[in-house]
């Protein structure tokens, strides 16, 4: 194994790169480096794939004593988890920056700049969260991905985007708060064991009384709920989805809030397992409860990326659902649905972004003949779509298999509430694109269109984000005037089908849904040592199947039978 230090330079290089973008006096050449820098960062994640060894166990660990009086290090590692989260990480950066590219500036180029440079500074604290096995460690970078989330919401998106950056900002800070009182506990804790540390590998080694393991579980708990999120502390995820940039939510819902249940599972069963198993009744109901709210509430949306955004309260609780269950199914089921998920909503909210900024509106009431007008834009948001609803042969179909199989062995009736998020997803996907794609189109050419809209008369335009958002930024696709993405006749646009550029930004989501969703192979490959390492620590085993009393088991001893 390399001593080389892997995991650092895979932090570092987007982290400079930030810096490097922000600085640089052209938008051109800031978007030109920026884009660059994310794919030397996917380069370093590929090198740190390949140098990882599918056994399992933390690989590429680095280990320096930063503030020796209370035990924390600048500690990095990586195992089968934290892999395929900084794998997912790495690919979507590039893939936000391509989709951004063409979106207009301002005329000094300060709207590319700094949405680029937060974007890399966000991949970079993302990266060190998913990387630290040091919990003060982990907190600190935990707590700073804040700081370009927060501009990225506020800076770049619809009308409103202030207020939803603050509200996000809001509740993120709250469960910070929390999970700091119980960091400091396990300081206390470990204190009082003999030597403070807050390496993980220390503290999974602790015997803390059931008292203290519930109460900072429970703060660990609070953040990764808020962080996930899981009903009822999600009212900030929809407000964000609907005011940013398309590119920011695929930032925050596929990347960020992965943060969440990665805690659940990195912290929660790892240091707490006794804590997290009494507080499985509970962390379940409130799993089924956001599976099929927050399909209820998708179904009722007017607004595509509000609806998109809303999708995810009812994936994040399929997810959280197969981390406590507590069986080998249900965990590979849960991080292989991270992974999923974040492909396959990243294609949905790009893919709506597209929708939006040919048709000049997020409202899907005023959309409709999409189809017709632009055949593979409408493609490939029906294979982002019934991704999302799970199709068979799409990769989220196996890992959703998996956890409700993992909750019908838990309980029945929690397997049956499950299944409902399934018929749920299936009527809000497909009544979507009946309602987006199909039909008469509500602005034909040469008159006004059923709503209306002239796209050039700006009184008819929702308002223009800032920067970068102008024209895609969160679905405000208002600068159709200033950089046109439709054709026109008369006054009217005219929606044009998905450009060779565009279909190039779409193709690795579609390509990745697919491949996984016939070989899933090399994603267990990956999570399966993982889960088999995390069943033996938490000293839980697989029930063994059920025989009916009295049922014979006959065996075949001829040679060769077994």
């Amino acid at each position: 194994m390399s001593d080389f230090p892997w995991l650092t330079v895979l932090v570092a290089v987007p982290l400079i790169g930030a810096v490097v973008v922000a600085a640089l006096p052209r938008a051109d050449l800031a978007k030109l480096v920026g884009l660059a820098v994310s794919v030397l960062t996917l380069g370093v994640g590929v090198a740190v794939a390949l140098q990882y060894e599918l056994d399992g166990g933390m690989q590429l660990t680095e280990t320096h004593e930063w503030i020796a009086e209370f035990g924390v290090h600048y500690a990095l590692g990586v195992d089968g988890l934290s892999l395929l989260m900084v794998l997912l990480t790495v690919v979507l950066v590039p893939i936000v920056l391509a989709y951004s590219w063409s979106q207009a500036d301002e005329e000094s180029g300060a709207g590319a700049r700094s949405f680029f440079a937060w974007t890399l500074a966000l991949e970079a604290l993302s990266l060190a969260v998913f990387l630290a096995t040091d919990v003060f460690l982990f907190y600190v970078v935990f707590e700073a991905t804040l700081i370009p989330a927060y501009f990225l919401i506020g800076g770049f998106g619809k009308a409103g985007r202030s207020a939803a950056a603050v509200k996000f900002l809001m509740f993120q800070l709250g469960g910070g708060l929390v999970l700091l009182a119980s960091v400091i506990g396990l300081y206390v804790v470990s204190a009082q064991a003999g030597q403070p540390s807050y390496l993980q590998s220390d503290l999974a080694a602790l015997d803390m009384s059931t008292s203290a393991e519930r109460w900072i579980f429970a703060g660990f708990l609070i953040a990764f709920v808020i962080k996930a999120p899981l009903f009822p502390l999600h009212t900030w995820l929809a407000d964000t989805t609907e005011k940013a940039t398309p590119g920011t939510s695929v930032l925050l819902v596929c990347v960020l809030d992965k943060i969440g249940t990665y805690g659940m599972l990195r912290f929660c069963l790892e240091l707490f397992p006794g804590a997290s198993q009494w507080a499985t009744p509970l962390v379940v109901t409130l799993a089924l409860i956001s599976i099929v709210y927050g399909a209820l509430l998708a179904m009722g949306q007017d607004d595509l990326l509000r609806l998109v955004g809303l999708t995810s309260l009812s994936h994040f609780g399929f997810i959280t659902l197969g981390i406590f269950v507590f069986s080998s199914q249900g965990q590979s089921g849960a991080i292989l649905y991270m992974v999923n998920h974040g492909l396959g909503t990243a294609a949905l909210f790009l893919t709506a972004g597209y929708v939006i900024e040919r048709r000049g509106t997020s409202l899907i009431s005023r959309m409709g003949g999409m189809e017709r007008l632009a055949p593979v834009l409408a493609g490939m948001f029906l294979i982002a779509g019934l991704a999302t609803l799970s199709l068979p042969g799409l990769s989220p179909f196996i890992s959703e298999m998996l956890v409700i199989i993992a909750a019908f062995d838990y309980a029945w009736w929690v397997g049956a509430v499950a299944v409902t998020g399934i018929v749920l997803a299936a009527i809000y996907v497909l009544w979507t694109y009946q309602r987006v794609m199909t039909g008469p189109d509500p602005l034909p050419a040469g008159a006004a269109g059923a709503a209306g809209e002239h796209l050039d008369d700006p009184a008819h335009r929702e308002p223009a984000g800032h920067g970068t958002d102008a024209p895609t930024g969160g679905g405000a696709a208002t600068a159709t005037a200033t950089r046109p993405a439709v054709g026109t006749t008369g006054a009217v646009a005219v929606p044009r089908d998905l450009r060779p550029r565009e279909v190039a930004v779409l193709a690795p989501l579609v390509v990745g849904l697919v491949a996984f969703g016939f070989y899933p192979m090399p994603l267990f490959d990956v999570a399966n040592p993982y889960v088999e390492d995390l069943m033996a620590e938490i000293e839980v085993a697989d029930d063994a199947p059920a025989v009916p009393p009295g049922t014979t088991v006959e065996h075949d001893d001829a040679e060769g039978a077994h």
